[in-house]
């Protein structure tokens, strides 16, 4: 698969089998990601990758968490903007409706919307997940530092041909994460990532994306 297939071919799976990743495809992946570049080469993620037993206890634990309707853990980090201005605001509603109407799901339903969220910490049924931590001490520019190692894990995995789902709604639920993998407190959680085989039995729509005159500025000579 080459870079251009990879990336195009590259989405967010919320269906996957029970078919395991093998340890030495996790390895592989993530021995390459480490060249993702980094500012001063400091590498700023901390990365946990979790299967089996700890994997299902987690994804129990966090269900039965939300499905009680137990109150979010406060995020350490600002997810979005308090006014999510033009035109991001609108491509976040689009992307909603876009979700919950391939689901067959009504804007009004909350109690279907609300399972179909449940599956997040579910790991959309995915055999392997992994949570990525940064140093609460590090800015912005490590932040994107992490955004780049993600994206070139997630690319690695499609020529594995595997998919992934970067999830950080499981910063809501960062205490029930910790408590199955102990990190240090100078870490903050920034996301999880499902990994797994695509379940193709699992209906989906892709979100379009803008076109290139509204993101893209040439300046040429």
């Amino acid at each position: 698969m080459d870079v251009y297939e990879a990336v195009t071919s590259r989405r967010s799976v919320r269906g996957f089998t029970d078919q395991p990743v093998s340890r030495e495809v996790l390895q592989r992946v993530l021995s390459a990601a480490a060249w993702s570049p980094s500012g001063s080469n400091i590498q700023p993620w901390n990365t946990y990758v979790v299967t089996g037993a700890p994997l299902a206890d987690l994804k129990r634990l966090a269900v039965e968490r939300v499905a009680a309707g137990d109150p979010w853990d406060e995020r350490e980090f600002e997810m979005y903007p308090p006014v999510l201005k033009s035109p991001y605001g609108e491509r976040r509603s689009a992307f909603g409706r876009e979700r919950y109407a391939s689901l067959g799901v009504a804007r009004e339903d909350w109690e279907a919307r609300k399972r179909a969220a449940i599956a997040n910490w579910d790991c959309f049924g995915a055999p392997a997940a992994l949570f990525c931590y940064i140093d609460r001490d590090l800015g912005p520019p490590q932040w994107a530092d992490i955004g780049m190692y993600l994206q070139t894990i997630m690319l690695l995995l499609r020529a594995e041909g595997l998919h992934s789902c970067p999830q950080m709604a499981w910063s809501q639920v960062r205490k029930t994460v910790a408590r199955v993998l102990s990190p240090p407190d100078a870490l903050i959680l920034f996301c999880g990532m499902s990994i797994g085989y695509e379940d193709p039995a699992v209906r989906h729509t892709r979100t379009g994306r803008a076109s290139l005159d509204e993101t893209v500025t040439f300046v040429a000579g």
